[in-house]
């Protein structure tokens, strides 16, 4: 069996499928009241994953670990409201605005994980960055989306907060108490983990493009060029923040990865459960683009690299 073949082909695979959701919604929207289930599903397979000498080698480092997380709250819930401003002030709805703080406001993705490797970064960094913006999100995901999004609409916070225990603590939590339970299992942990996730993001993804499929047509171009300046905004606060701090290569580049690469998802599945299906379009779009920016920037470099190395 080829173990990893969505994890590793996930930029066509999201692509692929949130056209195929655009042009045939039906399709993808039976996955209506399931969504949140697939969420969870990605936090239980990073659960499965975790190691316990990863945490220590990136524990070891606790000052670098807060300034990731630091800089993950603070910059990217900012330019989410930046963007919102400008996306209120081009004539886009309230509802679309909130968008983009939600995907502000929202932790890493646990795809940068996986980025971070492909790019020979500090993996043990970002799954500890992964890991603790993860733990944190219930608290301060609807604290910044209350205290940036009240500006534009009523934020339900404790529902949201109700939210993400479900979907992303208690997934989180059974994955790891499972690898704990049974480490025998790890080789096969590693195998099926990835796709699990990769699968449900793409569903996820996928289900929002079919929700908006309507309003996707309609859509301004300054939404597109909000989101492609949303996740360059934050590969380039992190790298030049990573910089600044004098973080050794491979950890800024694993901040830059981190920074730039929002968990859409979560953003996309609190839209879907406590808003309007418009407010889960900036997320989706998000979510499909940080991914082929992601991919890109492995293929090229791996290409500069071969190139490099025949030269």
């Amino acid at each position: 069996m080829n173990w990893q073949f969505l994890s590793r082909y996930l930029a066509p695979l999201t692509l692929a499928y949130a056209c195929a959701a655009y042009f045939y919604p039906p399709a993808f929207l039976i996955f209506k009241h399931y969504f949140l289930w697939f969420f969870g599903a990605t936090m239980f397979a990073l659960g499965l994953v975790m190691k316990p000498e990863e945490a220590k080698e990136a524990l070891s480092r606790p000052l670098t670990i807060f300034i990731g997380v630091g800089t993950q709250f603070t910059v990217m819930p900012v330019l989410g409201f930046t963007a919102a401003m400008i996306a209120v002030a081009s004539g886009a709805e309230p509802s679309v605005a909130l968008g983009f703080i939600i995907v502000g406001c929202a932790p890493g993705a646990m795809a940068s994980n996986v980025i971070c490797y492909l790019l020979g970064g500090a993996v043990a960094f970002s799954i500890a960055m992964t890991m603790l913006a993860t733990i944190l999100s219930p608290l301060m995901t609807p604290i910044l989306v209350e205290w940036l999004g009240g500006v534009f609409m009523e934020i339900p916070f404790w529902p949201m907060m109700q939210t993400i225990v479900f979907t992303v603590v208690l997934p989180l939590a059974a994955g790891m108490m499972i690898h704990h339970r049974f480490p025998q299992y790890q080789i096969h942990y590693e195998r099926v983990a990835p796709d699990l996730a990769a699968l449900a993001i793409v569903i996820i993804c996928s289900y929002a493009v079919a929700a908006n499929q309507g309003r996707i047509e309609q859509t301004p171009w300054i939404i597109f060029l909000l989101v492609v300046i949303l996740n360059a905004g934050g590969y380039l606060a992190g790298w030049i923040i990573a910089g600044l701090c004098k973080f050794e290569r491979r950890y800024q580049i694993t901040l830059a990865i981190e920074i730039g690469m929002q968990n859409a998802g979560l953003g996309v599945a609190l839209a879907l459960a406590h808003f309007e299906p418009e407010t889960a379009l900036p997320g989706a779009l998000f979510a499909v683009w940080c991914i082929l920016t992601a991919a890109g920037m492995t293929r090229y470099f791996h290409t500069k690299k071969r190139v490099n190395v025949a030269l």
